[in-house]
């Protein structure tokens, strides 16, 4: 077995001091740390992990959440004989970060004899590099004073009338430093700027509840500063947030009937987070998810032969997007982000796997490796997986469809666990009419199985319908992670789609 080289260096007192006190690590300080660890593996890297976050809300012009939190660590993670081991400590002393590259050692020394899979350190590139978030309004240009003053006045514009009986309006902050060093040479430190915006109403009639939300729930989740959470269309936006959910009080329910189905891209992004991220991500495909997250109905031998959807499906893996909620330059082990194509032309081409997935199931991934923190390992997780646009403008999409339904924003979800068969409601939706967009439906949902709803994809909106969103709330893993995600998508229609309202079976 190698040695990675590590001899027990002495550490300098004033490396941990700069790590603590200033709570700012910087790569030379971890490469100084990581040199001076007694480690007997082929390779050993160090991610730290720094996030200061705010969560701020008001309900009904009551502050419910207005706290600062602070989150840093390490995770030392290790091969041994082709085995992947982990330790991670909330201490930057150098005596802790060795207990926690020993307990690494051992898990990997314990592995050993159960490995379904031994993994080389090419999975582990070398690479260097930075990356961070655009941000033209810093995050602590406004004070929690400020925030709670701003989130206050959108509840009295979510509130139009008294039917309005509970408006909500939150916003968090993130900001987020992750450095990456190894004992091949990796060298990187990524810092990424998040703003979560969440806006909702609710309005009552007796016994008719109807609640509209901002996109969903923290959809307006951004990279980048508070020019994301204060747009120009903030004020408009809420007080149209409140004349919607008094609106749907007096809608017709939505019928039941196979129509055409448009959906709106607040919509699509749950579509393709369930049906199309999920599926495809190799771990799951691998089973090693298949306890709590679920298996997939996608098989190794699918990748380059699977029609997935029809040809008008396109569908890439994009971490390059300015201000989409999953930009990165490296995922948490180094792989370089590039954008790929997962389904072209409504083929299956390549996965989303880490390269220790890629190895162990012989096709294609991307970078994709993702920790929530710092003691959690990364695992096989969406980014900003988004839908290609089509060449359709709105206008001729809707006047092109004779009976069919427009559906926003995504209300509850339910789908089994191979990703096969789901069953979405939506919060709000319009009946489409000789072409024509006319009354508005309320309790509106749709079921179908997923090669079933992407084969039916017969319009995709143009570049002008393309919108994105994010969400912060993805779950997955043993312990469970929370892990932010985007995702982009233009208007697209569906054909002949099992749809029903509130009340139907």
């Amino acid at each position: 077995m190698a040695i990675a080289g590590y001899g027990g260096d002495p550490v300098d007192p004033l490396v941990v001091f700069n790590l603590v006190s200033a709570l700012n690590p910087m790569i030379p300080d971890l490469t100084q740390l990581l040199q001076s660890l007694h480690v007997d593996a082929d390779w050993i890297g160090l991610r730290a992990m720094r996030e200061v976050s705010t969560r701020r809300s008001v309900r009904r012009q009551h502050p419910t959440h207005n706290g600062t939190r602070l989150d840093m660590g390490i995770m030392v993670e290790v091969v041994v004989d082709g085995q992947l081991g982990y330790g991670a400590t909330n201490s930057f002393d150098r005596d802790d970060v060795q207990r926690a590259a020993d307990q690494a050692h051992l898990q990997a020394i314990a592995a050993r004899q159960w490995g379904l899979h031994a993994c080389t350190t090419s999975v582990r590139p070398p690479v260097v590099g930075h990356y961070r978030s655009p941000c033209a309004k810093p995050l602590d240009v406004l004070t929690a004073g400020d925030v709670n003053d701003i989130l206050l006045r959108l509840c009295r514009h979510l509130t139009v009338s008294s039917q309005v009986v509970q408006a909500i309006a939150t916003a968090v902050t993130r900001e987020i430093d992750i450095w990456l060093v190894s004992s091949s040479g990796s060298d990187v430190h990524q810092t990424l700027s998040v703003v979560e915006g969440h806006l909702s109403a609710t309005a009552e009639d007796g016994a008719i509840i109807q609640q509209r939300s901002d996109h969903g729930y923290l959809a307006h989740s951004y990279q980048g500063g508070w020019e994301c959470f204060l747009t120009d269309d903030l004020w408009a936006r809420s007080q149209h947030i409140g004349e919607q959910a008094v609106e749907l009080l007096t809608a017709e329910e939505c019928p039941t009937l196979k129509t055409t189905l448009v959906l709106a891209p607040d919509q699509m992004m749950l579509q393709l987070h369930e049906s199309v991220g999920h599926p495809l991500e190799l771990d799951r495909i691998l089973g090693d998810e298949r306890n709590y997250a679920g298996g997939s109905f996608v098989k190794p031998q699918d990748f380059g032969r699977l029609a997935y959807g029809s040809p008008l499906m396109n569908v890439v893996f994009d971490p390059t997007i300015d201000g989409e909620l999953a930009s990165y330059q490296f995922d948490d082990i180094g792989a370089p982000a590039q954008r790929q194509y997962l389904i072209r032309s409504g083929t299956l081409e390549r996965g989303l796997g880490s390269l220790e997935s890629q190895e162990r199931l012989r096709v294609r991934g991307v970078a994709c490796a993702r920790a929530t923190s710092w003691n959690r390992p990364p695992i096989d997780r969406m980014a900003n997986i988004n839908l290609e646009p089509g060449s359709t403008p709105l206008p001729e999409l809707i006047a092109q469809i004779d009976d069919g339904i427009y559906m926003e924003t995504n209300r509850s979800w339910s789908i089994d666990d191979q990703r096969y068969k789901f069953q979405f409601g939506c919060e709000y939706a319009k009946r489409i009419e000789q072409g024509q967009i006319t009354r508005t439906l309320r309790n509106p949902n749709y079921r179908a199985t997923t090669p079933e709803f992407w084969h039916s994809l017969r319009l995709v909106g143009d570049r002008s319908t393309w919108q994105h969103y994010g969400t912060p709330l993805c779950g997955k893993g043993e312990p469970n992670q929370l892990i932010w995600v985007g995702h982009g998508s233009p208007v697209c229609a569906f054909e002949q789609v099992d749809v029903f309202g509130g009340g139907a079976a």
